[in-house]
């Protein structure tokens, strides 16, 4: 992994992806105590910053390779990117999710064309397993949802719009809050601003119980989590990070940060209420360090991503009756 991959990632997704803008609000800051920006991937395409890494990795794959189709496994975000790259160039799509998956997300990959394949993740069916047969049984494509360099590049892309926006904004140094699954995101971004925006430190933010990031970090080995489902934060829950993802990290990154479901309920109800946007839970988990969390944090400004929007309407409910309350 390097810069000159993530810049050959721009140019591809140039006329692609969607250039999000950098937000703030004075009502968000005061809460947060300090200045917050806001880099709103739920206005991607598919609603989260996953189109930049799977339409990046399609459109690098080879002609005659591409052309035999793609498969990926995801709880929803990457499955809806890789589904609409594959059909932006007219090749099949299998995506492998967990049966538990958020309705509104199993149903939009489908209605972008790919074929779904559900597994039982709770009782331990294995996804990787089930990808992998799938792959060799009908000559497909695998496009990991984070352990994956082109994945990882194209989700860089979003750190060098962080740069150049921030940098409009007179910020050359904060901290750059990111949520965090298994870490391609983080990564990626981490990369653009060590090129980019040396005076930035990327931070990653995940759920209490789900936490093999900042453990991992912290013990300088991958670590993993007991579970992989049980917490609203679905987007960003994974078994562990990837062993291209984590060196990255631990090089790169400062401390994890955690939030609990409260926080990221609230952190929701605001982001609606005061950037009139709409936010998942596990995409909101960086904006609920920065209003909640600020403890955890070292800086006078930081930078958070809203990593995506794809909740279901009682899910969104549960953040409203929140009132903004964690």
């Amino acid at each position: 992994m390097n810069i000159e991959m993530i810049r050959a990632a721009q140019k591809r997704l140039d006329g692609h992806a969607r250039k999000t803008p950098l937000l703030s609000s004075p009502f968000l800051d005061e809460i947060a105590g300090r200045r917050v920006f806001f880099k709103p991937e739920c206005l991607q395409h598919t609603g989260s910053f996953k189109y930049r890494g799977a339409r990046n990795a399609v459109a690098a794959l080879d002609d005659e390779t591409r052309a035999r189709g793609v498969i990926a496994s995801s709880s929803g975000n990457h499955a809806q990117g890789v589904a609409l790259a594959a059909r932006e160039h007219g090749v099949p799509a299998v995506i492998v999710m967990p049966d538990d998956a958020p309705q509104l997300k199993i149903a939009n990959t489908r209605a972008l064309g790919a074929e779904v394949v559900l597994y039982d993740r709770a009782a331990g069916e294995d996804r990787e397993a089930i990808s992998a047969d799938l792959a060799q049984a009908r000559g497909l494509t695998l496009i990991r949802p984070f352990n994956e360099p082109q994945v990882i590049a194209g989700q860089g892309t979003c750190g060098l719009e962080i740069a150049a926006q921030a940098a409009e904004h007179g910020v050359l140094e904060a901290e750059v809050l990111v949520c965090c699954g298994g870490g391609g995101f983080t990564a990626g971004i981490a990369l653009a601003l060590e090129a980019e925006a040396p005076g930035m430190r990327v931070r990653p933010a995940e759920p209490e119980g789900f936490d093999d990031v900042k453990r991992s970090l912290e013990t300088g080995a991958i670590q993993s989590n007991a579970a992989t489902s049980g917490n609203i934060c679905d987007a960003i829950i994974t078994p562990a990070p990837g062993d291209i993802t984590f060196p990255i990290l631990h090089r790169l990154c400062g401390p994890g940060l955690t939030i609990t479901e409260g926080q990221a309920l609230a952190a929701m109800f605001h982001i609606f209420e005061r950037l009139k946007l709409v936010a998942e839970p596990g995409g909101a988990a960086a904006a609920a360090v920065a209003l909640f969390g600020g403890d955890q944090l070292e800086s006078d400004t930081v930078i958070c991503t809203i990593s995506g929007g794809n909740v279901d309407p009682h899910m969104f409910a549960r953040a409203l009756v929140s009132k903004g309350q964690p």
